[in-house]
């Protein structure tokens, strides 16, 4: 092939693989092989979700106790199960191929107001991944952007809803999403995204007494175009009750130094590949999601092609926020 026409395919497969580059999406469940597809039906997206490791690595000062989320049933009486909460999302890409002009592959901002509600998981239901204790149940509302065209979009979407399948601990088994009927393909990507998020972003706790102070690690493989080995790092600051602070530090590093492109269009090397984040998040054992906080991560990637002198940059970057209603 020559260089030009070697350039040319390349820059196609690199514009389809971008955005994917930017996902914090999952193709994997605790039964299945990580690179297996989202199934679809009619009413229901199914996206298994890679399992995660927890070790702890302080397991900080007295009193000590295991942290896990309540069953339904606990706080009826009050509701406690139940919560309103907004969830904000962003995602950006800055790519440049050689010397040519940087391009964004950013998606907008969405603000999504869930609805949420706790429930447990029949132990006789065949269809739960392994390991799978709740099910928490979430209507989407009117959901919004600063990007109007998106706004108008996900208008048809209010209504729709999702699934997460859980552990007591709070790790995500699989998420599961029903658009509503008159949906449109780009609002159910965006809402997907950003569901996506929520389920690479979330913090379960470990199975053994903890305190304040305490410090544990998960590791988790997050599928995005690359195979990514993510550890996140959770520090419990303060615990009043119910009622935990966390802060978290999230790395992830490439499996392999080679990315197989989409489409058997080739490989790079992945001649560098940072990428990090922070922040803290407020958890009530009581509810379903968390009731407050933000985490933010960035980082920046080199590719080479082995054929040719092509070199990708990208600068990436996401959020999420949980703001309760």
């Amino acid at each position: 092939m020559k260089s030009t026409d070697r350039s040319r395919a390349l820059r196609s497969s690199l514009l389809a693989a971008s955005c994917a580059l930017a996902l914090l999406a999952g193709c994997s469940s605790t039964d299945a092989d990580p690179a297996a597809e989202p199934t679809t039906s009619p009413e229901e997206v199914t996206i298994a979700v890679t399992p995660v490791t927890t070790t702890v690595v302080d397991p900080g000062s007295e009193p000590r106790r295991v942290l896990s989320f309540e069953t339904p049933g606990e706080n009826d009486q009050n509701g406690a199960d139940e919560q309103n909460v907004d969830l904000t999302t962003t995602s950006t890409v800055q790519q440049q191929i050689n010397n040519g002009a940087a391009q964004d592959f950013s998606s907008p901002e969405l603000t999504v107001p869930l609805s949420a509600s706790a429930a447990e998981v029949a132990t006789s239901d065949e269809d739960a991944p392994a390991g799978t204790t709740r099910s928490i149940e979430l209507t989407i509302g009117a959901a919004t952007s600063p990007d109007e065209g998106l706004t108008d979009a996900l208008a048809a979407s209010e209504d729709s809803t999702a699934r997460l399948s859980t552990t007591d601990s709070g790790a995500v088994t699989a998420l599961h999403i029903t658009p509503a009927e008159a949906a449109l393909d780009t609002a159910r990507a965006a809402l997907e995204r950003s569901f996506n998020a929520v389920v690479y972003r979330s913090v379960s706790f470990p199975d053994s007494d903890i305190g304040v102070g305490a410090v544990w690690t998960i590791d988790q493989q997050v599928q995005s175009g690359i195979t990514l080995n993510q550890r996140t790092t959770v520090t419990l600051r303060a615990l009043d009750g119910d009622s935990a602070t966390l802060d978290v530090a999230i790395t992830q590093t490439p499996e392999s130094n080679v990315w197989n492109l989409p489409d058997n269009s080739g490989t790079l090397n992945i001649a560098s590949y940072t990428y990090t984040g922070s922040g803290s998040v407020d958890i009530d054992l009581a509810r379903p999601l968390p009731v407050g906080g933000s985490i933010t991560a960035s980082g920046e990637q080199v590719y080479t092609d082995p054929d040719s002198t092509t070199v990708l940059k990208q600068t990436v970057g996401d959020s999420i926020t949980w703001d309760a209603r």
